[in-house]
């Protein structure tokens, strides 16, 4: 994985405590990118301001390690709700980067960045479990799907933004940034993995 940091605060290179947020971002290639600056709301925040930045937290190479020890649990949920494998992987992958103990600025936490409304709603008492993070955020998915009729774009839209938030647009994607991106995103790592799962590039 190839680490991309655009860090620029002069004090993060004294490794002294500052009063700054640094935020995170995986883009479609698997790469991550940390800035004190997000120039998009893709990116989520991982060091609040005010405390010192601990980079030995942030291990990068976990994001393989971790694809690899939930594959069979992704693979097991995606049979029982009929949800493409690849998929999961892809919204994963772009979600939270296969980190459980992921969380956004917004709050959403877990391998499918449940929110606190979404978790309730499917019965997910522990959004950090990855059993239960992975069943929950797959049964939204499945739901998503059949509301928009198997469009998949919608479908991840309503994922990004809230399926209120699409219906409002007339059954469009959001003309939110963050949405529109999220959807290519995910849309072209799907195509990846679905590759990749079927013995393919």
């Amino acid at each position: 994985m190839v680490l991309a940091l655009m860090l620029s605060i002069g004090c993060l290179a004294s490794g002294t405590s500052a009063a700054v947020e640094v935020y995170k971002y995986v883009d479609s290639q698997g790469r991550v990118h940390l800035t004190d600056r997000p120039p998009h709301d893709g990116y989520q925040l991982i060091q609040k301001a005010g405390k010192k930045l601990r980079m030995s937290r942030i291990n990068f190479r976990d994001k393989d390690a971790n694809r690899k020890r939930f594959a069979s649990k992704i693979a097991e949920v995606a049979s029982r709700y009929q949800v493409p494998e690849g998929l999961l992987h892809a919204v994963i992958a772009i979600e939270s980067a296969y980190d459980p103990n992921a969380v956004s600025r917004a709050g959403a936490v877990g391998l499918m960045q449940l929110m606190p409304a979404t978790a309730k709603r499917y019965g997910v008492a522990n959004r950090q479990d990855p059993s239960a993070n992975l069943t929950g955020g797959t049964r939204y998915l499945k739901d998503l799907l059949l509301r928009f009729d198997s469009n998949l774009e919608l479908a991840l839209a309503g994922y990004n933004a809230g399926e209120n938030a699409v219906e409002k647009y007339g059954n469009q994607i959001p003309p939110y940034a963050e949405t529109l991106s999220y959807v290519r995103k995910v849309l072209e790592l799907y195509s990846q993995q679905a590759a990749e799962l079927s013995g393919g590039a």
